[in-house]
């Protein structure tokens, strides 16, 4: 079972200098997600799986016409919730952030004031991961090793989500210990996508990041965090 895993292309974060929430792609963005399109044109997909947000949807949106697929959104896809900025100054927000990583550490698994905390976040990805997998035969052992059972390991399938959910997804199938600041540890560029693929230990399967953060079909200058 392979999974790969899509970040939405660039998004607008800010209107005439007012934050947006749940922003839609900026023209970039948009063409970061045609070239990403035209890489993933060839691939085959048993399964595709949406994140509910603008940004995710409108970066789908060229890649489900060019291979020709249907995909199920879901909402537990979506990024870590933040609080409603929209038309806060973006200097403001910016300056949020900067706060918000200069805390104590243990405060950092709270998340942002007003927003989802990074215990709800990190357990909504995990379940609807598994609950989602389950139904394809891909269910977790349990146990001390983050091993897993494939039905088929041949299976692909495609979640085009965010920067901290992918962050999120990879740790989880590979058995890392999370941390509140996942998206700062798997470095994930706009329209990038990575790969985890399934490798037999014992009588599971562990899986393997074959590929983080790939942009090859950008160009220097498209490439955007």
């Amino acid at each position: 079972m392979e999974l790969v895993l899509v970040r939405h292309a660039e998004p607008q974060w800010a209107r005439d200098g007012l934050s947006v929430d749940n922003p839609p792609l900026t023209e970039r963005g948009h063409a970061q997600a045609r070239l990403l399109s035209e890489r993933l044109a060839h691939e085959r997909f048993d399964a595709v799986f949406v994140s509910t947000m603008v940004r995710a949807q409108q970066t789908a949106e060229p890649i489900l016409d060019t291979l020709g697929a249907d995909a199920t959104s879901h909402s537990w896809l979506e990024e870590i919730g933040m609080p409603d900025w929209t038309g806060t100054p973006s200097e403001e927000v910016d300056e949020l952030f900067k706060r918000a990583l200069a805390r104590p550490i243990a405060q950092h698994w709270d998340g942002i004031d007003g927003g989802e905390s990074f215990r709800n976040f990190h357990e909504r990805i995990t379940a609807g991961l598994e609950k989602t997998l389950a139904p394809h035969g891909v269910v977790t052992q349990g146990g001390e090793a983050p091993l897993w059972e494939i039905d088929d390991p041949d299976l692909r399938v495609l979640m085009v989500a965010h920067a901290g959910t992918n962050a999120t997804i990879i740790g989880h199938l590979m058995g890392i210990q999370p941390l509140p600041w996942e998206w700062e540890r798997f470095v994930m560029f706009h329209a990038s996508f990575s790969v985890l693929r399934p490798m037999r230990i014992g009588n599971g399967w562990s899986f393997n990041l074959f590929r983080l953060g790939d942009t090859e079909h950008l160009p220097d200058e498209m490439r955007t965090r």
